[in-house]
């Protein structure tokens, strides 16, 4: 599998497991109360415009917006701190954006797909040459990516680990050693004293 890029970042799983767009518990009545903002700094649930005034002013925020009703970001926000190559992109509102989970849709069953380029991870139609539909399934993908990368690693451990201990018992084996550890021949049992005859009688 070609090799691509993911950081490994502290905030990105909270981003991507986070539910957005419900009311905050503290600016319900207010107007722009939807908890779709993110903190980069601070790693912890979704909050309102008003929080992001009085409690991340200085920090790094997404906002989070809605597209048919799956989450996406504006690729102008998250690519300043994200590599997000490899995921596909869309124009919406005049806006380019990208999903940041995998969105269920119609598996093709049998049939073979019309199009040329799918994504790795769930299967679903890309515009282009992409790899992934959202940041989740990038995310997958460099999962699978480092298990494999793993097993490989252990494979070659394996390998050179039983290298080493066959070049030992050839190096014994050269030197004339046996490799088992050497036991005592077994020794015959020894009679006590001389023997003596008993006396002829008179």
């Amino acid at each position: 599998m070609e090799e691509y890029r993911m950081p490994a970042v502290p905030w990105l799983e909270r981003l991507l497991n986070t539910t957005f767009f419900n009311l905050c518990r503290n600016h319900a009545a207010a107007a722009r109360s939807e908890c779709n903002m993110f903190c980069l700094d601070c790693n912890c649930d979704a909050f309102c415009f008003y929080c992001r005034s009085s409690k991340h002013k200085d920090h790094q925020v997404i906002q989070i917006r809605r597209s048919s009703y799956h989450d996406v970001v504006r690729v102008s926000e998250i690519q300043k701190v994200l590599d997000i190559s490899g995921v596909q992109t869309y124009v919406i509102n005049s806006a380019r954006v990208l999903f940041l989970n995998e969105r269920p849709h119609p598996k093709l069953g049998g049939k073979a797909p019309s199009v040329s380029h799918l994504c790795q991870i769930c299967g679903r139609s890309l515009l282009d040459t992409f790899r992934f539909c959202s940041l989740g399934c990038k995310v997958v993908g460099k999962k699978r990516n480092n298990g494999e990368a793993n097993a490989r690693k252990e494979v070659v451990i394996e390998r050179e680990r039983r290298g080493d201990e066959e070049e030992e018992v050839i190096s014994r084996q050269e030197m004339g050693e046996d490799i088992y550890p050497n036991t005592p021949p077994p020794t015959a049992r020894r009679r006590k004293g001389i023997p003596q005859r008993a006396p002829f009688s008179s």
